[in-house]
């Protein structure tokens, strides 16, 4: 229930201060929800892979596609930029639960700043 009202609370205000980002398209709702596979360049596949198996792990894939389509993590509301994913990428590292190698974190890491990028194109 928590996560709910976060979400709201932070779709609520990335909606009157951040422009959304619905160039990045997804497929699916709620737990469900992942990104559009059909957006994710043939050499970032593996990276891609990685990420709907391992991220999991932890939490929804909603919650990386939220960060990425707003530009605002969902949980603390916090700016979800290349500085973020980076951040995010070391804190998954030290995990034990994530099960992710240094070269897993660097692939999952390159491809969210690509879809970052991506977002950011007019």
């Amino acid at each position: 229930m928590r996560i709910i009202i976060t979400l709201i609370i932070v779709a609520l205000f990335a909606s009157t201060s951040t422009p959304a980002h619905a160039k990045i398209k997804s497929v699916g709702k709620g737990d469900k929800m992942n990104f559009d596979p059909g957006q994710i360049p043939s050499d970032m596949k593996t990276a891609f892979e990685i990420m709907k198996v391992k991220c999991i792990q932890c939490h929804t894939q909603e919650r990386t596609v939220i960060a990425i389509q707003t530009g605002i993590a969902p949980v603390t509301g916090q700016p979800f930029d290349k500085q973020a994913t980076k951040a995010y990428g070391i804190k998954m590292l030290r995990k034990p639960k994530s099960n992710m190698s240094r070269d897993d974190v660097k692939l999952v890491v390159n491809l969210m700043n690509y879809l970052i990028d991506e977002a950011a194109k007019p």
